[in-house]
């Protein structure tokens, strides 16, 4: 392990720390700044030749300033000769432009995967891709973790009777994700009808397969970026006479009036990850998790060359851990 070293972006600078105490190694020392005009400058601080380094940088808002700065650290390490560089990216910009839903678009996301290969990373571990598909965009190697075993343990310590437990998916693209929740929960499934014109966002029906009345309604996403998705869909199945109502996703972007629409939501809890940073303080009813664990034990495994699909099927305690 003494060739491992795990440096921070300014994005990320507690989760690294967290992830650095699990590997019990103290986060690579890097200076990194903004000239006048407003360009990013880092210097690394120790010397990292032939290191096996690992960035850890969300590219979460701001995000081209987050991208461009995740850039310039890859760049840094290459000059610098570190044997392998791995971008460790929990949340992954620009994931949701996956595709050309019209003429004249551009896919971005493969656009930032090629940025992020020609600015020299080997590597790449994400969390929670928006499309799984993005992996395909890279032509380097890439570890997808999700931070399902992390909500689930939460969930599961509401000790919430599987009777009472329907997981409600906000929409069908995200039917997969939620009946993957629901069995592994014990609960029943339902899924939200949702249509959009334009910037307008309408949940038409509740689809279940039985009564939502007196039930426990978990609505779980990859993210909460506007809010207006899962509020909508929160307030639907309110009116279907659910009697409690739990909200989670794995990467809090929190964007416009997001908290706005949480706050007024018919929402017991909201359980978000600490990909992004958040503060419990934010909202009064917030749970942040920590996956900083799963990260770091997902690290060690790739250093070390052992397997990484295997982290999900080993013991709970590796990124239950402090959640």
């Amino acid at each position: 392990m003494s060739t491992l070293k795990v440096f921070s972006g300014r994005a990320s600078a507690n989760l690294t720390k967290q992830i650095c105490e699990y590997l019990g190694s103290p986060p690579g020392l890097i200076t990194i700044g903004t000239f006048p005009d407003g360009e990013i400058r880092c210097k690394i601080e120790q010397d990292v030749r032939g290191q096996d380094v690992f960035i850890v940088q969300s590219t979460c808002p701001p995000v081209n300033e987050n991208i461009m700065e995740l850039l310039i650290l890859i760049e840094s390490f290459k000059r610098a000769s570190a044997e392998r560089i791995t971008a460790v990216i929990p949340y992954f910009g620009y994931a949701r432009q996956d595709r050309k839903d019209e003429g004249r678009v551009p896919i971005t996301a493969k656009l930032v995967a090629n940025l992020l290969t020609h600015a020299g990373a080997n590597r790449i571990l994400a969390m929670d891709l928006h499309a799984a598909q993005i992996q395909g965009f890279f032509d380097i190697p890439v570890d997808h973790l999700t931070a399902a075993p992390v909500l689930e343990h939460y969930i599961r310590s509401l000790s919430i009777p599987p009777e009472q437990l329907i997981v409600v998916s906000p929409d069908v693209g995200s039917i997969k994700r939620a009946a993957s929740h629901a069995e592994s929960l014990g609960g029943r499934l339902a899924y939200i009808d949702k249509r959009r014109s334009g910037n307008r966002v309408e949940q038409v029906k509740l689809i279940a397969d039985g009564p939502m009345e007196g039930k426990v309604a978990v609505l779980l996403d990859d993210m909460i970026s506007t809010g207006v998705s899962i509020c909508g869909a929160a307030h639907l199945v309110q009116k279907h006479g659910a009697e409690k109502i739990y909200v989670g996703a794995t990467h809090g972007v929190l964007c416009g009036n997001a908290v706005e629409h949480l706050k007024t939501a018919p929402v017991e809890r909201i359980i978000l990850t600490d990909t992004i940073p958040l503060q419990d303080e934010l909202l009064p009813n917030l749970k942040v998790l920590s996956v900083a664990s799963m990260f770091g034990e997902a690290i060690r495994r790739i250093h070390c060359h052992e397997s990484v699909s295997r982290l999900f099927s080993d013991s709970m305690q590796l990124w239950t851990r402090g959640s």
